[in-house]
């Protein structure tokens, strides 16, 4: 076993024994001065504690989506959401889109890594849709930048939905019903690849999260978020130096980074944007997710790794740059993982996770519970 695996495992050890403390520990705290400081307009707050290179953004709230239900009855919508729940847009006809893209579980599929054709697993964590129209590149590692093109993806991967693009058309052609609907909303009586991936995009542009006690709470509603959160969120945005990354209104800041969980050379090496790139710094860089909605989304990370907000807050904690390579293993190794230098110990304490994990959670709003629609099946 090599040193990094050894540093690793007591890492997760570390993390477990942290876990548990925190489940034999109450607190009774007067967050006080830092609470009143927070119960002002945003433009008052504390400046958070950022490098000098980020352009970071402050929190900006989302409104009520008081047009959901007239949106989900316009013509390409509806299109879009019958294609988006029909299996028959996958080779065996057994796998649709919301197979791993559940609207009860946060649009995703709360399994550690995806299950598609076949039982076949892939090899990251599916990410949920919420908010996809705001984001600016798709997958993990960033590869499509649309959401048209990032259809392809799924549709045609093996151990997903297994189809040929090529082939969807014409099989869909054969339902008199599809027909028809193609021709409603696109004018003519052809079907094409392009015409699904549309819809399918149009429709999940669709999919937004609804306001959290922290949008009411940056609408100057105070009581909104508790003493526990609101210090949790001064936390988050100094001491834990979470708003690096996870700012503005989707608390992402859309880019990349490598925070330690590469597992380079080993079982479940994942290289990220790597992939893409071929570029050395890029090995271990996984899009940074938003933080909207957590209680919904679980398992986090781009492997499914962690499913408690208490073993994520500690492997920040940590700071992971104990498994950086040294200068030697680099040079002999250039695509060797570094771990992003925003990643540092943080030097939290129990009571101070805790406000954290009660903040995350504090950034869950409701969610609309969608009837599936009515397939087409002749």
């Amino acid at each position: 076993m090599k040193f990094s695996d050894i540093k690793l495992i007591l890492l997760i050890g570390i993390i477990a024994l942290f876990c548990m403390q925190h489940t034999l520990r109450t607190y009774a705290t007067d967050y006080g001065e830092v609470v009143a400081q927070y119960k002002k307009p945003k433009q008052y707050w504390p400046k958070p504690s950022i490098d000098t290179d980020v352009d970071w953004k402050e929190f900006e709230a989302i409104e009520w989506d008081s047009n959901y239900y007239e949106t989900q009855e316009l013509p390409e919508v509806m299109l879009g959401k019958k294609l988006f729940f029909d299996p028959k847009l996958s080779s065996s006809s057994q796998v649709s889109c919301s197979s791993c893209h559940n609207p009860e579980l946060g649009w995703s599929d709360g399994q550690e890594i995806a299950l598609g054709h076949d039982h076949l697993m892939g090899k990251r964590n599916t990410q949920s849709l919420y908010n996809i129209a705001d984001r600016t590149s798709y997958f993990w590692d960033g590869r499509a930048k649309t959401l048209e093109e990032q259809l392809v993806g799924p549709i045609s991967a093996h151990n997903e939905m297994n189809m040929k693009p090529e082939k969807l058309a014409g099989k869909l052609s054969k339902y008199k019903e599809y027909k028809q609907l193609f021709k409603e909303v696109y004018h003519t009586d052809k079907i094409t690849f392009n015409q699904i991936a549309s819809a399918i995009a149009t429709f999940q542009r669709t999919l937004q999260s609804q306001p959290s006690k922290l949008d009411k709470f940056i609408k100057g509603d105070y009581k909104a978020m508790s003493d526990q959160e609101i210090y949790g969120m001064h936390l988050f945005r100094t001491k834990a130096r979470c708003m690096n990354c996870h700012y503005g209104k989707n608390l992402t800041d859309e880019s990349f980074h490598n925070i330690g969980l590469t597992y380079y050379k080993r079982e479940y090496e994942d290289l990220g944007l790597y992939h893409i790139t071929l570029n050395p710094n890029d090995v271990g860089k996984f899009k940074t997710p938003s933080l909207r909605d957590l209680n919904y989304t679980a398992p986090w990370m781009h492997n499914g790794l962690m499913d408690d907000l208490h073993g994520v807050v500690n492997l920040y904690n940590s700071g992971m740059q104990m498994i950086n390579p040294s200068p030697e293993e680099k040079k002999a190794d250039p695509n060797f993982p570094v771990t992003d230098q925003r990643m540092q110990p943080l030097h939290l304490n129990n009571q101070e996770i805790d406000a954290i994990v009660a903040f995350l959670k504090s950034m869950s709003g409701s969610y609309y519970k969608m009837p599936r629609p009515e397939i087409p099946r002749q």
